[in-house]
This record gives structure tokens, C-alpha cells and sequence, in this order.
């Protein structure tokens, strides 16, 4: 059984996820956003408390305050890195990024693994596949669990949003295309998790995100 928590980070309201497997303990932690030491402590005594095995650090994209954590958490844990393959060129530009939106920032490491569409997660005995949807960076992925009907939409889908294109190799016709062919033809109970606010439902941002109208 997959269970998941939601920390909120960094100066940019970052929504980081650990996902587990409730039997072995197996953990990936999604968009490690922390950005200080606080942050990081929180993530740390979780684990703990719950012991947890950190296996994976996963990026959905390559923006800044996605990838806070990925030195922090590759050192500490030596867990795989896994990035999506057209966003990895991303790790270096947002050294320069850093210093434009004057944050502090300890480059990533290179990628362990680079992800493409269909690429899978195995966490015990749940199963979660990497959907591409780029448009709001080149490469950005979504991980869905159909048996669990949870899907984490990085800055892709947001609840009554959608996310912004004029970043970095951002598009507004392929992120409305990944948006149209990859996601909302996902079941309407899928719940999904983005990376900024609350949770939503695909049915529910069918209804009532007024950029999908």
C-alpha cells in the first residue's frame, strides 16, 4: 500500500512528496524542494520516525525550487537521482538561476537515471509509470499509479491552474497538449498532487479549471 506525505517549501512554496511502500518501506521523495537547513531536518526526522529507505529522489522538472534538496539528499542517502531527460541540461542553468533570483543553491549532481514517457517506479509492490508532458519545461514528467489512482503533476497541472510557459524552453501549445492527451484522459477519481497548492481530482479540474474550458 502506497502512503504519502506533503511537505511545503522554500521561498517559492514548493511542494515536496514522500511516497512509500507501507510493507518494505521503500521511499521516493518527489521534487526535494528543501532549501535550508529546517527544511531539510523535517524531511530527515520523518524518514526516521517512520523508517523509512530512501531509494530515489525524483525530479519532475528541472526548475529551481524543484531541485533544492537533490545534493542534500544524493549525498546523504546515495539514492538514485532520477531526472527527465530533456530537462537534465536544466540542472546547470539553474546555477545562474540561482544568482538572478538571488537564493542560495548547491548545484545537483548529475543524474543517476534519465527518464522518458513510460519509464517505471517500483516501490514494493506498487507500480508508477513516467507520462512526458512537456510544455511547461521541455521535459517534464508526471508519475502516475493506476492501481492507486494518484498522479504527481509537477508545475504541469495545478488545481483550477495550469502552469506557467514562459520559462525556460517553455511552451503553451505542448503544455495544452500534454495536458489534453496525457492527463485528462486519465480516469476522473485519479487524484493528483502538483508541485505548488492543494490536491485536486482530473474530474474535478474537468469541471471547473478555467484554462481547460
Amino acid at each position: 500500500m502506497l502512503k504519502l506525505q506533503r511537505f511545503v517549501f522554500n521561498p517559492f512554496y514548493e511542494n515536496t512528496y514522500l511516497i512509500w511502500d507501507g510493507k518494505s518501506k521503500d521511499t521516493a521523495i518527489i521534487d526535494p524542494g528543501c532549501y535550508n537547513d529546517s527544511e531539510r531536518r523535517a524531511v530527515d526526522d520523518f524518514i526516521d520516525e517512520y523508517g523509512l529507505n530512501l531509494k530515489y529522489a525524483v525530479n519532475t522538472h528541472c526548475h529551481i525550487d524543484h531541485i533544492f534538496g537533490n545534493a542534500y539528499f544524493k549525498s546523504k542517502y546515495n539514492c538514485e537521482l532520477l531526472v527527465p531527460a530533456d530537462d537534465a541540461f536544466l540542472l546547470e542553468v539553474m546555477i545562474n538561476a540561482a544568482k538572478e533570483y538571488q537564493v542560495e543553491f548547491t548545484p545537483s549532481p548529475k543524474p543517476d537515471r534519465l527518464l522518458h514517457d513510460g519509464d517505471s517506479l517500483n516501490l514494493g509492490t506498487s507500480t508508477g509509470k513516467f507520462i512526458l508532458t512537456a510544455g511547461h519545461s521541455p521535459g517534464e514528467v508526471c508519475l502516475y499509479f493506476e492501481q492507486e489512482k494518484i498522479c504527481f503533476t509537477g508545475d504541469v497541472l495545478f488545481k483550477q491552474s495550469i502552469g506557467r510557459t514562459d520559462l525556460w524552453g517553455g511552451s503553451t501549445a505542448a503544455l495544452m497538449c500534454s495536458i489534453s492527451t496525457k492527463l485528462l484522459t486519465l480516469p476522473d477519481d485519479v487524484v493528483i498532487y502538483p508541485g505548488h497548492e492543494s490536491s485536486s481530482t482530473i474530474g474535478y479540474e474537468k469541471k471547473f479549471n478555467p484554462f481547460l474550458q
